[in-house]
């Protein structure tokens, strides 16, 4: 996912999705969307994808725990940008927002990512 008007002319493999304003990722475990993408408003807890800071501008959604779903496993891993102090993040991985454009290209839906 990524915000159209902070990220032009990305190159990849993988399907493409703009982040827009109504956006957000149910972390919320009592709702049947847990760990999807939803629409906003929505009722149960979420996070918004279309923010201020730049830390959304690309997203990229780890397969982790997504097939199939399980309640309080986790939700809301994603790759995306990181901080200018590279601060941790909560939960999360995140690069350089010029790295993630240069790795971009390379990934695909077999890319398979190990965090250690």
């Amino acid at each position: 996912m990524y915000r159209a008007d902070r990220v032009r002319n990305i190159f990849t493999y993988i399907k493409k999705k703009k982040i827009k304003k109504n956006l957000g990722w149910c972390d919320d475990p009592t709702s049947s969307l847990y760990n999807k993408l939803v629409f906003l408003p929505f009722k149960k807890n979420h996070e918004r994808l279309y923010l201020k800071k730049n830390i959304y501008d690309l997203i990229l959604v780890l397969n982790f725990n997504s097939n199939p779903v399980v309640k309080n496993k986790g939700s809301a891993i994603f790759l995306h940008v990181s901080t200018k102090k590279l601060s941790p993040t909560k939960g999360c991985v995140s690069i350089k927002k010029k790295d993630l454009i240069r790795i971009l290209p390379f990934i695909t839906k077999k890319t398979k990512f190990i965090i250690s």
